[in-house]
């Protein structure tokens, strides 16, 4: 009777273990953003806070030292970016709903170089007109709603300001107390010690991997890809940073989608210098920029199937929203590595011509 009861209270107990943690998460479910990407500076921020460690500096001023130069090298230039962006995107809303005169202008100047191309167009129903309207129509919607949210955004500074300070808070007792709350965390799941210290360390690794490897490298794709145009003297280089940097964490798709068309118009118009630097520039630079800095970023183990690091990627934007450009690769290399656990620790290695090892006569194992 006494076992009955110890048996009952241990369930209850369980269940009301459950529904706590169930309930607090729901909870925290508004900050589930400010969450991840406070683990996401504290993952980025832990070689600097053990480097500073190691030079016998305090546990607090070195957490303390680490968000700061995360505010300092990452936030303010990501919001001052944003700051330019949300600009360029309301000047070129402006300039289309007053009757799209960009459009028709480029349409004139190819009209001039490639009139077999207009003429062709005009066969099938595309003059000019309607390329123009058709290309207002759909530039002025994608304009239109990037400027609808960029002002929503701006419009809630107040949100924004306490979200970031809710982020760097959180961020420095992640750098400063990480080590102890991964000790306390595998102490108290209950999936195997061995198989949570597996997946933490596979948890960090890919965040920083991802991170590194496709935020970074897309980002430095996108300055680059900016940089030429503003050298260039084309318009709206931060705009289209912004959109080279978003390309470029797509897998297939790229930056190249952005400078390989403008370059080909500059030559058609010619302007035939400009054309073959951006053209250049595009190849050599923006192109190798990913073969050169991801090797350098992420170790070669963290390496995902392309095929799977597209559809990973397109699921989690469709899912998450932006977070998804990390949420997905990531939580497509942990789906791999708890299979691969799955099959080392409950299947049996396969042979050579694909089937299972014989088992002894006592069933107890494979056959020598």
């Amino acid at each position: 009777m006494l076992e009955c009861n110890n048996r009952f209270e241990d369930r209850a107990f369980l269940l009301l273990l459950a529904g706590v943690s169930l309930a607090f998460l729901w909870m925290l479910r508004p900050f589930f953003d400010v969450i991840f990407w406070g683990i996401v500076i504290a993952l980025l921020s832990t070689p600097v806070y053990d480097a500073l460690q190691r030079r016998r500096m305090g546990r607090n001023l070195a957490a303390l030292t680490c968000v700061i130069l995360s505010l300092v090298l990452i936030i303010v230039p990501c919001a001052y970016i944003f700051y330019t962006f949300i600009n360029e995107v309301a000047n070129l809303y402006a300039r289309l709903t007053s009757g799209g005169h960009d459009i028709r202008e480029t349409l004139e100047r190819l009209r001039e170089v490639a009139p077999g191309v207009q003429d062709w167009l005009t066969r099938y129903g595309y003059g000019p007109e309607v390329i123009t309207q058709k290309l207002s129509e759909l530039a002025v919607k994608i304009s239109g709603l990037v400027a609808r949210n960029t002002v929503a955004l701006g419009g809630s500074t107040v949100n924004f300001l306490v979200d970031l300070c809710i982020m760097l808070y959180l961020a420095f007792f992640l750098v400063r107390d990480g080590k102890q709350l991964r000790v306390l965390l595998i102490r108290a799941l209950p999936f195997g010690d061995h198989r949570e210290d597996l997946l933490f360390a596979k948890f960090a690794e890919v965040l920083r991997a991802t991170v590194k490897g496709s935020l970074l490298v897309a980002m430095a794709q996108g300055a680059l890809g900016g940089l030429i145009f503003w050298i260039l003297g084309i318009k709206a280089p931060v705009l289209w940073g912004v959109v080279m940097t978003l390309l470029s964490l797509i897998p297939v798709v790229g930056a190249g989608v952005v400078w390989a068309p403008v370059a080909g118009y500059l030559l058609l118009t010619g302007d035939h210098v400009s054309g073959v630097v951006l053209l250049a520039y595009g190849v050599f630079v923006i192109g190798l920029a990913d073969n050169i800095l991801r090797p350098v970023l992420v170790g070669r183990d963290t390496k995902l199937p392309d095929f799977m690091v597209l559809l990973s990627t397109l699921g989690g934007f469709s899912l998450f929203g932006m977070d998804g450009f990390v949420t997905g690769p990531m939580l497509a290399v942990l789906f791999v590595t708890v299979w691969k656990i799955f099959m080392d620790e409950f299947k049996p290695p396969l042979t050579l011509d694909g089937s299972a090892p014989a088992r002894d006569a006592d069933g107890d194992g494979p056959s020598a």
